[in-house]
């Protein structure tokens, strides 16, 4: 099939491209490669899709002519494409127009691809709230401009399955760990200052904090089988992650496991509209998708700082 992936060179983004790719698809990626964080991470993760034969396009989903050289004959969209996470330096605008208006306008797209079989919004466990423990019918309590948004998204592109106007179903996804994780993220960073022997700065309290830290490969695996089940999936919102916990302590000494070092800690103000637990339900995955994610912590911090040590 042709297939769409928007935030194609952020983190899962790119590794769902390159799995499509691999299974045969014909894979088309789009990013407006902004500078919300490092755009060597970005250029990295393009120059390895195209080493792979996908087309890479820059492409901001917030003009709305974003598409007009676009083909209409797409058969999938993978929307990860997204103003990404709790950040203290990203405005409301950022998140309105990236995770809201770049929405509306990959939708209008959408609604002109006469054979698509399936958009895919991807969405987050941060629409739940503060806790992230349910399943997908509990009443979302978004706490950060990020879970607002997501949860906007989202419904914009549930609306139009609705109505009856396209197939559409949203991943909600939990804590996503691996190689290409972003800098600023938790495992990245500790990896990083941990190699240069700085101290890691910990939102205090947040060392009890508890998350579904999921492999990426993991997440991968779950995200392409909605492929072949569209009907079950049509209209549905779908949790993938991992049910086992980790304290951000345990992953703080899974890192320090890998390394073979002790990493500084550097206590700093708790960050507002922190989730306090993530655990992730997928029963629902589990009977629609068959969905069993096996990567443990360990194997995903090596796998992580394999990745970091061969590029940085």
């Amino acid at each position: 099939m042709k297939i769409l992936v928007t935030g194609a060179v952020g983190f899962i983004g790119s590794h769902t491209a390159e799995r499509l790719q691999s299974l045969g698809h014909d894979v088309l990626a789009l990013d407006n490669f902004n500078d919300h964080y490092s755009l060597e991470l970005k250029n990295l993760n393009a120059k390895a899709l195209k080493a792979k034969g996908i087309t890479v396009l820059k492409k901001d989903l917030r003009d709305e002519s974003f598409a007009s050289d676009l083909p209409r004959d797409i058969s999938y969209i993978f929307h990860f494409a997204a103003q990404p996470g709790i950040s203290q330096t990203s405005t409301f605008e950022d998140y309105f127009t990236n995770n809201i208006i770049a929405t509306k306008n990959l939708v209008d797209y959408a609604l002109e691809c006469k054979d698509l079989q399936l958009f895919v919004n991807i969405g987050t466990s941060s629409i739940y709230g503060l806790e992230a423990t349910f399943p997908e019918e509990k009443a979302p309590k978004p706490a950060s401009h990020y879970g607002v948004t997501k949860l906007a998204a989202e419904q914009l592109v549930l609306q139009k399955s609705r109505e009856q106007l396209i197939k559409a179903c949203s991943l909600r996804l939990y804590s996503v760990i691996g190689p290409r994780e972003r800098p600023e993220k938790m495992y990245t960073k500790l990896i990083a200052l941990g190699l240069e022997d700085k101290p890691f700065p910990l939102f205090e309290g947040s060392d009890k904090h508890l998350r579904s830290f999921t492999y990426v490969g993991d997440i991968v695996d779950g995200v392409v089988s909605v492929i072949g089940n569209e009907a079950k999936v049509n209209g549905e919102i779908i949790n993938l992650g991992t049910e086992v916990e980790h304290t951000t302590k345990e992953g703080i000494e899974a890192v320090e496991k890998v390394l073979g070092k002790s990493i500084a800690i550097q206590v700093i103000p708790k960050r507002p509209g922190d989730q306090s637990r993530t655990k992730a339900n997928i029963e629902k995955a589990r009977k629609l998708l068959n969905y069993n994610p096996r990567t443990t912590l360990l194997e995903a911090v090596k796998k992580q700082v394999e990745w970091y040590k061969a590029n940085f």
